[in-house]
């Protein structure tokens, strides 16, 4: 059996027409609940930004060293000789493009025995360090 709107009376024609669209409570709520899931997110996603360009700076320094030790292999250059950047990276060389880091550091080559560094791993916004873990303990 269908309604017939018609047949209501004045009372009950007033509120069928009426539940058409969103209450402001109804909107108010919806967007509170997106404040406070964007309020948990933003932070969040700024944090794992940071930790990518830290784990990314760390990943840059790795691969100097890794040419840094058979730049020393191929010469047989002292434990305390520095290769030049010319001499590390190239087409033919051991790194094909020249790093660079994401936090608009430099990189320093160091010496063979020393580890490489980038200018901007002791600054407290962007802390990080390359370290070469022992074995086993990744």
């Amino acid at each position: 059996m269908k309604l017939d709107p018609t047949n209501f009376p004045e009372a009950y024609k007033g509120m069928i027409a009426r539940r058409k669209g969103f209450t402001l409570v109804e909107i108010m709520i919806v967007v509170a609940i997106l404040g406070i899931i964007i309020a948990i997110a933003i932070p969040t996603f700024f944090r794992s930004r940071e930790l990518s360009r830290m784990r990314s700076c760390q990943e840059n320094q790795a691969k100097i060293d890794g040419a840094k030790e058979n730049w020393a292999l191929d010469t047989r250059a002292a434990p305390d000789a520095e290769p030049q950047w010319s001499e590390l990276v190239g087409v033919a060389a051991y790194i094909r493009k020249s790093p660079a880091c994401p936090a608009s550091g430099t990189y320093s080559i160091n010496a063979v025995n020393e580890d490489p560094a980038c200018s901007r791993s002791n600054e407290a916004s962007f802390p990080h360090e390359f370290e070469i873990s022992p074995p086993g303990n990744t």
